[in-house]
């Protein structure tokens, strides 16, 4: 996570940095514990907004995830990266693996910047 945490810093230099502890408003876990870089807006149905990370990960059971926000298409990041990743399982958004030297990190950090550069905010 360490070496995770210093690449993300390396690829994003001077993003916003975010801590989510994973609690919602009732203090109720409701999700896994975040690190994240930059500002997003995420736009709900009922028209409400909030700023969040645009990209973050987080340690999981399986192992760790990257969520990279606010991409338009939901194909891309699996048809153009997928492959290259190792082994990794990639969604539309999320890029899962078991640890750091199972994925190529020369292909992650074009992907982050695919995310940066192509969100909905831009």
């Amino acid at each position: 996570m360490q070496q995770l945490r210093l690449f993300l810093q390396q690829v994003l230099p001077g993003r916003k940095l975010w801590f989510d502890s994973g609690k919602d408003a009732e203090n109720k876990i409701v999700n896994n514990p975040n690190i994240g870089y930059g500002s997003y807006t995420i736009k709900y149905a009922n028209g409400k907004t909030r700023e969040f990370f645009q990209i973050g990960f987080s340690a999981n059971t399986s192992g760790i995830s990257v969520y990279i926000m606010g991409i338009k298409d939901k194909t891309y990041l699996a048809q153009t990266f997928g492959a290259a990743l190792g082994k990794a399982s990639v969604t539309g958004y999320c890029i899962k693996f078991k640890n750091l030297k199972d994925i190529n990190i020369d292909i992650l950090a074009p992907a982050v910047r695919y995310g940066v550069e192509n969100s909905n905010e831009n």
